[in-house]
């Protein structure tokens, strides 16, 4: 598997950039500013990381996302479900429905995903 990991400071700056793209550095460092309280060097620091990790294109000044949300978050499950739980995705959801209570709705959808994936 591809390694996507993020540090909690980078996936909070990398919503950023998934919400605003594509979006000139200034700004995004202004964002950062009023969202994370950085500093206008520890943006552009973290960014110089993230390019060469290959999660984003800073071109000319305006920064895209090479990597979707979606495939970071697929990639950290992952990695939790396989460390947590041996990679046993019923021993995942046994854990975290325990103490909850699903309603009629939730579990319609739970169920729904269940099928199409057996399909």
């Amino acid at each position: 598997m591809e390694e996507l990991r993020l540090f909690d400071a980078e996936y909070r700056f990398m919503e950023l950039i998934w919400d605003m793209e594509p979006v000139r550095s200034m700004d995004l460092a202004k964002k950062a500013f009023q969202e994370l309280g950085w500093k206008k060097s520890t943006c552009y620091t973290v960014l110089k990381k993230l390019v060469e990790r290959g999660f984003v294109e800073n071109d000319h000044a305006v920064v895209q996302a090479l990597i979707a949300r979606e495939q970071v978050q697929r990639y950290e499950s992952q990695v939790l479900l396989d460390k947590s739980f041996g990679g046993s995705l019923p021993a995942f959801l046994t854990l975290f429905l325990k103490d909850r209570k699903l309603s009629k709705k939730e579990a319609e959808e739970i169920k729904k995903m269940i099928e199409e994936v057996e399909e």
